[in-house]
């Protein structure tokens, strides 16, 4: 992935201005991969977004946000399952694409420890499937929980019961009494292809890659269709462990297989790293016939010592890296270009392809991100592809990189029919024919490249799409109203907005035509559907905000609002009072932490809109927001407002902002007079000298400790 500016010539608002917009994109892009395993980037651009990300606060430490991404690992689990929390956090591994990057990774370590050499590493199969935590206690499973966020997982333990060669009861003696071993479950590929053929044979959708597979299975609900599922498990590392049986990587992951799990047997140990590469290009080339997906290879430090000296940076450990394998490529036929439109009004290019075959999948679709990308230019103008633009017709290269949806690459010239003419990006929109806009962004500037339709409510597209939104896995997550019934149901005008979603069984019988009696639906399933908007007619507060379908309102927006306001009464009137122009209210809400500008001018846009209002206010009518859980009263910030800033080094930001919320302090990003603390860690700017100049109190890291302990 390119970027058109160098961060050494970046002023302050350039900074900040890119350091929003990529929090918001690798939000984005984690919720695809984490939560939706539907990722549509190549893990490259993925990385490349985050190494972008880093080098920018690494230039400008005082500008870290809150929601920063150097401070997630994975994204947050899902709500249909329990929480189980990570004693120790499972943390994701920095990746290497070349033999350069390997060189420099071990460069790193030696230049850390140093040592003229580098020090004896491990090398793995780095396994494409969904990573899980498996923990014992006195030699028994005692519960299984998936990454998640790195801090907090999804507890999917009678699943993992169900998978064969997880061991229920650890084998050997000396056991320590607790035991938390981590790997990766998969699908073989093999297993894949007998699923698949059952499910032709049932009448039954196909599934599309093992990794999904194996992700989807593990999560499901009914722990019976998990046992139907041919599941593996390679073990690889560890989380708590009550005492260590040996001090070396290798030594552990060959006593995890004394104690009854599959360890991989192309692990290997190698004193340099010239080997170390030799052993990644032969597991490339046997690969295919491993039986089993895999993504690259992960290097480690074998030494445990060297490992806890190394330490960790950002949401990686510095003692591993993941080394992926190139992405694959073909060439296939662009049929056509279709035009969505999201339920932010976004025009979105998807690209339609003669199917080809890239990687043991079958591709139809491609990502085209907007009318500039179609045109061969970037987001700053610069000329991407040489500057070739695409046209329907025209034989393209395609990139696939894992599971993510492929992306064009550059089109052959020389097949390029001489009659074929531009691609001319719709200028009203498809579905209502409004006008398309390219907005100025509030942060930075600069005109968008993404066209928005400015139908807004009059237009059946966001309207059906923000619907889907609503009722969604992450916001109200109705079971019965899939993407189908809610496009079926908004076209006949039975639902129009989220409130008719609550008032649907009192109008139902009212019909003459009865819900069951229409095509698709039948008694049973329109009974469990009134049963499950009935069972969310009481709902977080966190999800209720999110499920309002806000530009620029995400989950983790969505939390701290309902956070901060603590109750469906105070968000409504501090919301009110924005749209209604109040000062106060407007800097309270910019003020408060992970909130900005562009999260501002949507939420008073939104509550500026009369008929927002009334879906709002009749949606009230119907559910009852429950306020998010009590915090700690009685301790010494309770009531305040705090703000962190600089380099903490006892405990992420993250960790600081959880801890002062559960003692009943308000975070904020921003100081002011109604700031009554602030915790600077090393590099404090900026914030730490307006804090001085209006006198408030200053603590380091240890004094904010002190003070709450």
């Amino acid at each position: 992935m390119e970027f058109a500016k160098d961060i050494e010539s970046f002023n302050t608002d350039e900074a900040i201005a890119e350091l929003k917009l990529l929090a918001l994109e690798i939000l984005r892009h984690d919720g695809l991969y984490h939560a939706g395993d539907n990722p549509e980037i190549s893990d490259a651009d993925y990385d490349a977004l985050r190494r972008r990300n880093l080098a920018i606060e690494q230039k400008f430490p005082d500008l870290i946000r809150e929601n920063s991404p150097s401070k997630r690992v994975g994204f947050a689990a899902l709500d249909k399952f329990e929480k189980i929390a990570h004693s120790i956090p499972m943390l994701s591994l920095s990746n290497a694409f070349n033999d350069e990057d390997v060189f420099e990774f071990g460069k790193k370590i030696a230049r850390f420890l140093k040592t003229s050499s580098v020090p004896v590493l491990t090398a793995e199969p780095k396994i494409d499937g969904l990573s899980l935590s498996l923990r014992y206690e006195n030699g028994k499973l005692v519960s299984a929980g998936t990454r998640g966020d790195g801090a907090t997982g999804e507890n999917v333990t009678h699943n993992a019961k169900t998978i064969s060669n997880i061991p229920l009861v650890l084998a050997g003696k000396n056991i320590p009494q607790i035991v938390e071993i981590r790997g990766e479950v998969y699908m073989t590929n093999e297993a894949f292809t007998k699923l698949n053929e059952r499910m032709v044979a049932e009448g039954k959708p196909t599934y599309v890659n093992p990794r999904n597979t194996a992700a989807g299975s593990l999560r499901q609900l009914d722990s019976a269709v998990t046992a139907k599922r041919p599941l593996k498990f390679f073990a690889y590392a560890w989380g708590e462990m009550s005492e260590m049986p040996s001090t070396t990587q290798m030594g552990m992951v060959e006593k995890m297989r004394d104690w009854g799990f599959s360890i991989n047997p192309l692990m290997q140990v190698f004193d340099n790293t010239q080997d170390l590469l030799k052993h990644y290009y032969k597991i490339d080339e046997e690969r295919a016939g491993l039986g089993y997906d895999i993504d690259g290879v992960v290097y480690k430090v074998n030494d445990l010592a060297l490992q806890a000296r190394l330490g960790f940076i950002a949401r990686s450990p510095r003692w591993a890296i993941a080394h992926k394998f190139a992405a694959e490529k073909a060439w296939t036929v662009l049929k056509e270009i279709e035009i969505q439109v999201g339920r932010t009004g976004a025009l979105t290019p998807v690209a339609r392809l003669e199917p080809i075959t890239v990687g043991g999948v079958v591709v139809t679709n491609a990502t085209l991100h907007n009318g500039d990308y179609i045109a061969g230019i970037g987001n700053d103008g610069e000329p991407i592809r040489d500057g070739v633009d695409l046209r329907v017709g025209d034989h393209v290269m395609i990139q696939r990189a894992g599971d993510v949806i492929p992306q064009i690459l550059s089109a052959d010239l020389d097949k390029r029919d001489a009659m074929s003419k531009p691609f001319e990006f719709p200028t009203v929109c498809p579905h209502c024919g409004s006008k398309a806009v390219r907005e100025i962004n509030p942060i930075s500037g600069k005109q968008d490249s993404i066209m928005r339709c400015t139908g807004g409510l009059i237009c059946p597209a966001q309207a059906t799409e923000r619907l889907k939104h609503f009722v969604g896995r992450k916001a109200y997550d109705i079971d019965g109203l899939g993407d189908k019934q809610v496009e079926a149901l908004y076209a006949d005008g039975t639902i129009t907005n989220a409130a008719d979603i609550f008032t649907l069984r009192e109008r139902d019988a009212k019909n003459l035509k009865r819900l069951k009696d229409r095509d698709g639906w039948g008694a049973t399933s329109v009974k469990k559907l009134f049963e499950a908007i009935d069972d969310k007619r009481n709902i977080e507060l966190r999800r209720f905000i999110f499920g309002l379908g806000i530009r620029h309102v995400g989950e983790g927006t969505a939390k701290d609002l309902a956070v901060s306001y603590g109750s469906i009464e105070g968000f409504t009137q501090a919301m009110k009072q924005v749209a209604q122009g109040s000062v106060e209210a407007r800097e309270e809400l910019i003020g408060i932490d992970g909130i900005g500008v562009a999260v501002t001018d949507a939420l008073q846009s939104f509550f500026s809109e009369k008929h927002n209002l009334d879906v709002y206010d009749a949606l009230l009518e119907q559910v009852k927001p429950i306020a998010p859980e009590a915090v700690m009263a009685d301790t010494p910030v309770a009531g305040k407002t705090v703000v962190f800033t600089g380099a903490l080094e006892k405990m992420t930001r993250d960790e600081a902002k959880a801890m002062a919320e559960r003692l009943g302090a308000k975070v904020s990003g921003s100081v002011s007079k109604k700031t009554d603390l602030l915790v600077a860690g090393p590099g404090a700017g900026s914030k730490l000298k307006k804090a001085q100049d209006l006198g408030i109190e200053t603590l380091d890291e240890d004094g904010w400790l002190e003070l709450v302990r």
